[in-house]
């Protein structure tokens, strides 16, 4: 039976935060040099974590929740690549084991990260994950289901990044996170909003896969009909689900809607002005708050969730010839 929704209180994102900290990276927050008259747009580098992006902060406080006799049945999760990383590595601290349905259109360099980790990987397409991801099972996988996103403790776990970002930034206005099924945003509410509640804070999608602004716009969870794949992999479902719209409605204040291309030149911005490799998902949020659709009163926090991309495609995204090496 599933656990009736609840919000994440301030009490278990603190009690998070010492649960994982020998585990995560206390990632830093710097400011994008835009150049006088620039908007105050921060970072949030959690591409800098060891699986080079955040899910780590929810699984390692997920798998570490669980009961003894339920971790021992061994984890499994559902993912594009990220939350798959970071079962995987809780997973083999804890030394049990893993299984990732992964999506299989997600990058090479993830499925082999998952593969380094220990994790057994089952490759599917996406409508069949998604199918699994709202059903919570996936015939001949065994163990613990930890789901990557409607998960109390995975959100709690996640809700450490706002934290981090209130004790860099205290004078932050707004914070924007990706929204895939809505676990960064709502994790970033629950910590922004018990903290310092004047606080905006925004999902952002790709205008292939928005149902959460398209569920913000209804006031429902709705199915984003027109989906498109695209190399924004971490981020952009099909649908928002009941449970996650639950979640965030009341403590999300909406969701920015970007352009493809607008996400390429934020991924190029990010590596000519601050040198750092960002997935498409982990541009998402600068290219919202560049677009101005946040408002223009910094600081405003934009967080690059994760890091991992093939170096290759990473090039061509941002028009860069790639050479390999003799």
């Amino acid at each position: 039976m599933l656990e009736a929704i609840r919000p994440v209180t301030l009490d278990e994102i603190r009690a998070a935060a010492k649960r994982i900290g020998g585990t995560i990276q206390r990632t830093p927050l710097v400011k994008l040099q835009l150049g006088k008259g620039g908007p105050d747009i921060r970072l949030k580098l959690e591409n800098l974590q060891p699986i080079n992006a955040y899910k780590l902060r929810g699984a390692a406080n997920a798998v570490a929740m669980l009961s003894d006799a339920d971790r021992k049945k061994g984890v499994w999760t559902i993912s594009a690549g990220n939350a798959g990383q970071g079962v995987a590595y809780a997973a083999r601290a804890a030394g049990v084991p893993c299984t990732v349905v992964v999506i299989d259109t997600a990058p090479e360099s993830k499925k082999e990260r998952m593969a380094a980790l220990g994790a057994k990987l089952v490759l599917v397409p996406f409508d069949v994950a998604w199918a699994a991801m709202d059903s919570r099972s996936f015939a001949g996988v065994e163990g613990t289901f930890v789901h990557p996103f409607d998960d109390h403790n995975f959100i709690a776990g996640n809700a450490t990044l706002g934290l981090e970002i209130l004790e860099d930034a205290p004078d932050v206005k707004t914070v924007i996170g990706g929204i895939g099924g809505g676990g960064l945003v709502t994790a970033l509410a629950s910590s922004m909003k018990a903290l310092k509640p004047d606080v905006k804070v925004f999902g952002a999608e790709p205008e292939t896969a928005a149902p959460g602004a398209l569920s913000f716009a209804k006031g429902s969870p709705q199915v984003f009909d027109k989906w498109e794949y695209s190399f924004v992999d971490g981020a952009g479902g099909k649908s928002m689900f009941p449970r996650m719209w639950e979640r965030m409605k009341d403590i999300v204040d909406g969701s920015i809607v970007v352009s493809l291309d607008e996400t390429k030149r934020a991924m190029k911005l990010m590596a000519d002005k601050a040198r750092i490799i960002s997935e498409g998902a982990g541009a998402l949020p600068l290219a919202a708050a560049l677009s101005g659709k946040a408002g223009s009163d910094g600081p405003i926090v934009a967080v690059v969730s994760g890091g991992n991309i093939d170096l290759k495609k990473f090039c061509e995204l941002i028009g860069l010839r790639w050479r390999t090496s003799q």
